[in-house]
């Protein structure tokens, strides 16, 4: 299997259809599914059917697919998936940054260092210029991610969730990092 990107201690490789199990398991955690869609499990009929063709979606722009399954590089185990799309499939400039971890990988740092390498390769070889990132105002633990990868705190808004869940009533915010800030900082 083809490995897009290593770090220390991560392999981001693209799904496959043998993924579907261990997305199964991954969206059928209350705790991962929390600030999804209040925690409700995913049946396996759905990650077949929706889930796994997002995943598998490949983007002209960049040459890759937008979402990459997780493990742990020293022992080979699922640990979730990074997800760095393009908004547009014709254009690379504007990504999307998100993650889905399973608890066991949780306050270990993994979500940091994928999303710091994803965008360090977007920004050196695919063309990105901004990454964006969402997430609900609550989500405490995913905005300090968002913040250790070096992105800013760029706005609040509120959104139509099709069902509320707890914690909605607060919003949503959006993170970013564009080129030029990340080389000031990084490059």
């Amino acid at each position: 299997m083809s490995t897009f990107l290593e770090t220390e201690r991560l392999v981001l490789r693209p799904f496959t259809d043998a993924d579907a199990e261990h997305l199964f398991a991954l969206d059928s955690d209350p705790d991962v599914m929390r600030f999804i869609n209040g925690g409700l499990p995913t049946s396996r009929e759905a990650v077949r059917a929706r889930v796994l063709p997002r995943l598998l979606h490949d983007h002209p722009c960049t040459g890759t697919r937008g979402y990459w399954a997780a493990e742990e590089k020293a022992t080979g185990r699922f640990l979730g998936w990074f997800e760095f799309r393009p908004l547009d499939d014709d254009s690379p400039a504007v990504v999307e940054l998100g993650y889905r971890l399973n608890r066991a990988a949780w306050g270990s740092g993994y979500a940091t260092e994928g999303s710091r390498a994803l965008i360090r390769k977007g920004f050196t070889d695919l063309g990105v210029e901004r990454v964006t990132a969402n997430t609900m105002a609550v989500n405490v633990g995913s905005r300090r991610v968002m913040e250790k990868a070096g992105l800013t705190f760029l706005r609040s808004f509120t959104a139509d969730w099709p069902e509320a869940i707890e914690g909605s009533e607060h919003g949503e915010v959006e993170y970013e990092l564009t080129r030029a800030a990340w080389e000031r900082r990084y490059g």
